[in-house]
């Protein structure tokens, strides 16, 4: 029997969830026939850090190199040694759900060892309003384990860090002697844990090929010190890197010493290279022949792309493979106050995605030159839902994030349509733009399908740099589609960027106004600020003159090659903003201080905005999505009706009402209605409840079968009673 592959993601990514990397390569090497295991190095590290066993270490490591260098702050942690050995085994098992009730103990104040992370509890209250007691006991337990990681870091390991190490040596890293250094220095101690799960996994699986998934810039470090530790005493396993690092800063390599640490480098998707790679290794394939895949032939770096063969189709990837992952040790943590961050660390959360890159694929921070954006490929909803179904069998899992760069529209009514017919319960949420092809009606749609949250980019909610952007859409239209997703139950996070090219302070002003006024009525529920950041694959970092910037660094070197630095001669002075920025946004998402003049969050003299204070609340007042298309689709979202018949005697003359009466979750509503027409209706509610097999019905058949019943005029019927209020109590046109 042939050796299996071995797929790892390096240290650190989220806690909560694995990054769904190596799920999607097994998937499709199921595909294949091609025996894998995978691995999250991350979490396991971490529950090794993070237990009696790994902290008596820490501590015994720290008191051998001694105390003086220590801060207060981490003397005190060390003092408190034996509290922390009692408790954090209870605490783990807490946020891994498997200990409920200790919530009532770390409650009460007096269980878990306090140090400074502790000291912003006396805004707790404020932050997080009444949270419930699991809620509260989670976010004390979170900065319990902050306060151990502050200690490792001031203490044993600067790199180290809950969802990055190193991200330093990895970030901007146009030269490798930084990150070789560092290589071929003494292993830090984190670096200890690594290496002795990486080789248990080793002796576990006996692999020949093993592929590490780099993400992020903090996961690079953790691979390359993987790589070396598998070359020095795994001599004969070959070492392949892919993911999102390579794919976005390594497309320019030239640097012959990473490959001290790694055999192969493969970019953008990687079925397909894998797939020429494994051939490579069972003699069926010349070097040459590979497919995006960086290797080293005379001492110099060799680009191969000589395969033939298309990427695989994303209909034919196969369903993300999450077994051999220890889905029921993650650790659900609640760190900071905002929304849309709470569902990134808290929850178990299925990966998927709905469409392979970008269907706009035109803003021009963005990288649109590469294939992970430029190449966009929709699946069916069809597939979509197999995938669903086949991960909750697999995971037990029924929460879903679906990854995509934007969420087609279209492809969202089709999914949520197709979950509705296979009364499948689940949650998901998602990345969108503020298309107003978002309608109230599919934002309900979306909505009863299990839809709970979508984030989209607001950006510098400023109309000239959207327009700059190529984002296509106005700050009011994104107000509107943020009305209709609110109103219908599903919460929205905005991405929010200050420094574009040429932005003013006062467009930087204005665009903290509009961002006040969307908290003020209640559009947005969360948001986030960051810094504009320019790149080396997106529009403006190909082409900085037509933006009116200058780029000024950094040489390229033979390493990574993606942020760059610029100067902006129109612009403002960018990041003298950013501190009042996200603490005015900080207020504004806790519902408070929109009283305040904007003045109050800076601590240097800004313009007065330009923007009417009643903006935001005027363009969400205008309607839009009422014009019935012939071609929407009808779809009933409630219960099926019931029509019912009462005879009444009044002044001793009997009269006989109809009404359709619908019993929903939340109530019972009625519809009056004549004999001849609620029988109709019912016949119709019936053939818009979505079912397995149907066909949808559009509003065109609707408006036709309405005519063919001979009830009248049906531009009348529109404007009745009965209509609006199947429209109210369940009926969406999509």
């Amino acid at each position: 029997m042939s050796k299996p592959i071995l797929l790892i993601t390096p240290p650190f990514t989220q806690l909560n969830t694995p990054y769904p990397a190596t799920a999607y390569i097994k998937g499709y090497l199921n595909t294949i026939g091609k025996k894998a295991f995978q691995s999250d190095l991350g979490i396991r590290v971490i529950l090794r850090i993070f237990s009696k066993e790994g902290l008596t270490k820490v501590f015994e490591a720290i008191e051998r190199r001694g105390l003086k260098h220590l801060s207060v702050n981490c003397q005190r942690i060390v003092k408190l040694r034996q509290d922390y050995l009692h408790t954090i085994d209870p605490v783990i098992r807490f946020l891994q759900f498997d200990n409920p009730t200790l919530a009532y103990t770390i409650c009460e104040g007096d269980f878990l060892p306090q140090a400074s992370r502790f000291a912003q509890l006396d805004d707790l209250d404020w932050a997080f309003g009444t949270m419930g007691i699991q809620d509260k006991a989670r976010h004390f337990a979170t900065l319990y384990l902050e306060d151990i990681g502050d200690l490792i870091s001031e203490a044993l390991d600067p790199h180290f860090g809950f969802s990055r190490y190193a991200e330093r040596l990895g970030r901007s890293a146009t030269s490798f002697d930084p990150l070789h250094d560092a290589l071929e220095g003494p292993e830090s101690f984190t670096d200890q844990f690594l290496l002795e799960e990486l080789e248990r996994l080793i002796q576990e699986t006996d692999p020949y090929l093993i592929c590490i998934s780099v993400p992020f810039p903090g996961n690079l470090y953790g691979a390359l010190r993987c790589g070396k530790f598998i070359k020095t005493h795994f001599p004969n396993i070959k070492v392949a890197m892919g993911g999102g690092y390579p794919n976005t800063e390594l497309r320019s390599l030239k640097e012959p010493r990473v490959f001290k640490y790694l055999d192969f480098i493969t970019l953008d998707d990687g079925e397909r290279p894998l797939t020429c790679l494994l051939e490579h290794l069972d003699g069926k394939r010349e070097i040459a022949e590979l497919k995006r895949t960086f290797v080293l032939m005379d001492g110099k770096v060799r680009y191969c792309n000589g395969a033939k063969h298309m990427d695989i189709p994303f209909s034919q990837t196969g369903t993300p493979d999450y077994s051999g992952l220890p889905l029921d040790k993650y650790l659900s943590v609640i760190e900071i106050a905002n929304p849309m961050h709470r569902l990134w660390s808290d929850g178990r959360w299925n990966k998927l995605t709905m469409a392979h890159g970008c269907y706009w694929k035109k803003c021009s921070f963005c990288d649109i030159s590469l294939d992970y954006i430029k190449n966009y490929e929709p699946v069916s909803a069809q597939i979509l839902c197999d995938r669903i179904e086949e991960l909750i069998a697999q995971t037990g899992e029924t929460g879903f994030h679906f990854v995509d760069e934007a969420a087609p529209p279209a492809l969202m009514r089709e999914l949520a349509i197709e979950i509705l017919k296979r009364n499948l319960k689940i949650s998901w949420w998602t990345n969108i733009r503020f298309e107003e092809r978002f309608t109230e009606d599919l934002c309900r749609l979306l909505r009863a399908s299990g839809c709970i949250a979508v984030s989209g980019g607001l950006e510098v909610a400023s109309d000239r740099l959207l327009e700059m952007m190529q984002k296509g859409v106005t700050v009011a239209q994104v107000a509107r589609v943020a009305r209709n997703f609110t109103a219908s139950g599903i919460m929205v996070h905005a991405y929010l960027m200050y420094g574009f090219p040429t932005q003013t302070a006062q467009e930087t002003i204005d665009s903290l106004e509009m961002v006040r006024q969307f908290f003020l009525n209640n559009v947005l529920q969360s948001g986030f600020w960051h810094l504009f950041a320019m790149t080396s694959h997106a529009p403006i970092g190909i082409d900085p003159g037509a933006f009116r910037v200058v780029r000024t660094g950094p040489e390229l070197g033979l390493f990574a090659d993606n942020d760059l630095s610029h100067d902006d001669p129109e612009g403002a002075d960018h990041e003298l903003f950013g501190e009042g920025l996200k603490k005015a946004l900080f207020n504004y998402m806790h519902g408070i201080c929109f009283e305040f003049p904007l003045q109050e969050w800076f601590d240097f003299k800004i313009p007065k905005t330009k923007v009417s204070p009643h903006f935001i609340e005027n363009a969400i007042m205008v309607e839009t999505g009422k014009v019935m298309k012939p071609n929407a689709k009808m779809v009933w979202l409630g219960n099926m009706p019931e029509l019912e018949i009462s005879e009444n005697l009044k002044k001793g003359k009997k009269t006989t009402t109809y009404r359709m009466v619908i019993e929903n979750k939340n109530g019972t509503d009625t519809i009056s209605v004549s004999q001849r027409e609620g029988e109709w209706l019912e016949t119709m509610v019936r053939e818009m409840m979505p079912k397995p097999g149907k066909k949808e019905m559009t509003f065109a058949d609707f408006e036709q079968r309405y005519s063919s019943a001979n009830l009248g005029e049906f531009d009348r019927f529109l404007g009745s009673k009965p209509w609006r209020s199947l429209r109210e109590y369940g009926l969406v046109m999509v």
